[in-house]
């Protein structure tokens, strides 16, 4: 069965860094981008990530460019976001997704295979 499973989510101070993990398993991990969304409540749902299957070529929503890093480990089936400088601003639920159709349709959230359930991250003094 399909799963992803996301951590490394929690409280952390304005200025300060934080690292999501999202392991997956049941699907061939190699042939799909994966990446990360998040939500707020009274907001739209964002793309804020994507690592492509291939070339492992990166997406970034323009809010986080320079303070987020993608990465994947396909021996381990599992993908990372690294994030720096983080802001009151990114308080959200993020939640991990793969799609077979790749990054260039990684805005459309309805073009997502799979979703995992989300972990929350609070930036907060």
């Amino acid at each position: 069965q399909v799963q992803l499973v996301e951590s490394g989510g929690g409280l952390v101070q304005p200025g300060g860094s934080l690292r999501l993990s999202c392991a997956a398993s049941g699907f061939t991990f190699d042939d799909y981008a994966i990446g990360w969304f998040r939500h707020t409540p009274g907001k739209e749902r964002e793309a804020v990530s994507c690592i492509s299957s291939g070339n492992h070529s990166t997406y970034y929503l323009d809010s986080v460019k320079g303070r987020f890093t993608i990465s994947r480990d396909n021996a381990i089936n599992t993908m990372y976001l690294q994030m720096n400088s983080l802001k009151p601003e990114d308080t959200a639920v993020y939640y991990c997704a793969a799609t077979r159709w790749g990054c260039t349709v990684w805005g459309n959230w309805r073009a997502i295979d799979y979703w995992g359930k989300g972990t929350l991250v609070t930036v907060s003094s």
